[in-house]
């Protein structure tokens, strides 16, 4: 995968279509989740990033992911069945949110138990704030999916925020530390609640990813 050319900035084509996309139920462990018979793609970020207001954005239907201001607001492993075929799962956020240290360990503990053990997960999502410089613990982060050899897609949150150049500049200096970890980035895609920015663009990499596992 490589830095992005223009097309994962802007609205690209896409030949998936959303029908439906449902709740199916929320699990505090690996063990409470739905049986591992359809493929996975989980989203997660620090604690703040905009994933909800994402995944909504994804789904086209407001409120079906809960959007708050404070921090740490989703708490348990949440499947969305998509067109009855695949699932969206928006994972705890990680970061500065405001619970105890008891509470993160045990989100870090289920959250890490499902990435490494969820045997129909595909790909994970994680979204970085692009209006920020990279962050220690996105990196940290990203480099412990990779020792995992956990497939992830960065997904850069509230693109709209910034001009055209700011983008550019916040994917170089991301692109720039990642650099000096990886030979080979991994997929950068811009996204926007607001605009819908990078929509298709997600739709297209998991099309791709359910392709190729046929």
């Amino acid at each position: 995968m490589n830095f992005p050319h223009f097309k994962s900035i802007f609205h690209d084509i896409c030949s998936m279509k959303i029908d439906t996309i449902l709740f199916e139920t929320s699990s505090q462990s690996i063990s409470q989740c739905p049986e591992p018979n359809k493929p996975e793609f989980a989203f997660i970020g620090r604690s703040n990033v905009g994933k909800s207001s994402l995944i909504n954005m994804l789904a086209n239907k407001k409120g079906l992911a809960k959007v708050s201001s404070v921090p740490g607001k989703t708490q348990l492993i949440n499947h969305f069945i998509v067109n009855k075929s695949w699932y969206l799962v928006d994972l705890p956020g990680y970061g500065w949110a405001r619970v105890s240290v008891k509470i993160k360990l045990k989100w870090e503990k289920d959250i890490n138990n499902y990435l490494i053990h969820r045997e129909n997960l595909h790909c994970v999502f994680i979204l970085v704030d692009s209006r920020h410089e990279p962050q220690t613990n996105d990196l940290e982060f990203m480099k412990w999916l990779a020792s995992n050899d956990i497939p992830f897609v960065v997904v850069f949150t509230k693109a709209d925020k910034l001009s055209y150049n700011q983008l550019l500049s916040s994917l170089a200096s991301y692109r720039k530390v990642m650099k000096r970890i990886w030979e080979v980035l991994p997929r950068f895609i811009c996204t926007s609640s607001d605009t819908g920015m990078g929509k298709e663009d997600i739709f297209d990499c998991i099309e791709g990813i359910l392709q190729d596992a046929k």
